[in-house]
């Protein structure tokens, strides 16, 4: 599919951007071990947790609707091979929950995903006491596990929760320590399930859980999905939009405190708190006095999904823009660094990859042109937005991508111009 975006006068009106894909995967998860039946309202529709849908179903829940039929924590059977399509976090996650299963299992995926690394995962799950090998990923049957105490050596949302949920099969606590605090869905949903959690600082703690209560969720919109909306209307001169129920969990936001501080116009209405999570509406307007961006150390860890279209942004801004400490880019679901590289540089930015992000030269003036996506949904949106300010028409190859995370993409943008 060839996606064509042309320069808009402004962006107006309200949407509610697709349900939150990481509480999604988690909610499943967790569902499905739980002892009864979840509400799970708002699940994202995207690709990827389809997969995740799938993968429980074959272990053995049963999801009709918003009701989520949980086999508790020594329920899940024996399968085939697990496929996990384009999700990493699902087979990544999935590798922790069943790592302490009695049975093993195998988890395979696409192209794109069988050549992501998983070694992060398998390391701390072998150091459990777990049976596992990777290429392809095998885990389980071996049992039980043994806490452990893991510092991981790249922040990683995802191999911190594959680890807290082996953690409910081990034999004394499970700790991960964090030198950068990543989102935190796991551990509160646990939290609400009745499991034995502590959270202390950049420290989580989780022991052997006899059981876990159901879950009642209503998902909220997620930041990663909004954050193409925020630095479209702040480009878009005229534009004001809002985005209804969105996820605010502050070790999720670090995308607005770069955004306000580079000169964009972003605030957080009707704040409250839905299901545990914090949840507010986004509302944006048109950019003003606008500086460079700096992001380095740490800071990539916290925004790493948004880095692509704030690499857009920073085409925008006047000077010298650094994006650093992001090297897991290279690893996604493309080589993002590359793929934003080469998809803006084909629009006229100036734009160079380093190893570990980009430095960019601004403001330049965008052209339309034929660009890839390289079947990443996160690529192929970035350069959706740059299409919103680029002279000319933008045609996107591969836009069928965005079926991974945000299948109403293009009706959302059509709505808002």
């Amino acid at each position: 599919m060839i996606a064509t975006v042309r320069p808009t006068r402004k962006l107006a009106g309200e949407i509610r951007v697709p349900g939150d894909k990481s509480i999604s995967h988690r909610a499943l998860i967790l569902g499905s071990i739980a002892d009864g039946r979840s509400r799970l309202r708002g699940l994202s529709p995207g690709a990827d947790v389809q997969s995740t849908i799938r993968c429980m179903s074959e272990l053995g829940a049963v999801l009709e609707g918003t009701a989520l039929e949980g086999c508790g924590l020594h329920g899940l059977h024996r399968s085939g091979p697990l496929d996990c399509g384009n999700s990493g976090t699902t087979m990544r996650l999935l590798a922790g929950l069943l790592a302490g299963q009695e049975f093993k299992s195998e988890l395979v995926g696409d192209e794109s995903l069988s050549r992501r690394p998983m070694d992060r995962v398998v390391e701390p799950l072998r150091q459990m006491g777990a049976w596992t090998s990777w290429p392809p990923l095998r885990v389980g049957g071996k049992t039980p596990l043994n806490g452990i105490s893991y510092r991981p050596p790249v922040p990683s949302a995802q191999v911190k929760s594959a680890v807290l949920l082996a953690g409910l099969f081990a034999d004394g606590p499970t700790s991960v320590i964090e030198s950068v605090k990543t989102r935190d869905h796991t551990e509160l949903m646990l939290g609400s399930m009745g499991a034995p959690v502590v959270v202390e600082g950049p420290m989580v703690q989780v022991q052997r859980a006899d059981r876990l209560e159901p879950l009642d969720l209503e998902i909220p919109g997620d930041i990663s999905s909004a954050a193409f909306w925020l630095v479209a209307a702040g480009l878009v001169r005229g534009s004001r939009i809002r985005l209804q129920a969105t996820g605010v969990n502050p070790t999720r936001t670090a995308l607005l405190g770069v955004l306000q501080g580079c000169g964009f116009e972003v605030t957080v209405s009707n704040p409250r708190f839905v299901s545990r999570e914090p949840v507010g509406d986004l509302n944006a307007g048109t950019a003003r006095n606008l500086k460079p961006i700096r992001i380095e150390d740490g800071m990539a860890a916290e925004m790493i999904d948004e880095l692509p279209v704030l690499a857009v942004a920073a085409t925008q801004m006047p000077g010298r823009s650094v994006i650093a400490g992001a090297g897991e880019l290279r690893v996604k679901e493309s080589n993002r660094i590359a793929a934003m590289e080469e998809g803006l540089t084909a629009m006229g930015a100036d734009i160079t990859a380093t190893d570990d992000g980009w430095v960019i030269n601004g403001p330049r003036e965008l052209e339309g042109g034929r660009v890839s996506s390289q079947g990443d949904h996160r690529v192929a949106m970035a350069l959706a937005v740059a299409g919103l300010i680029a002279q000319g028409k933008t045609e996107i190859e591969g836009a069928e991508c965005v079926e991974i995370s945000y299948p109403e993409f293009f009706d959302h943008l059509e709505y808002l111009c």
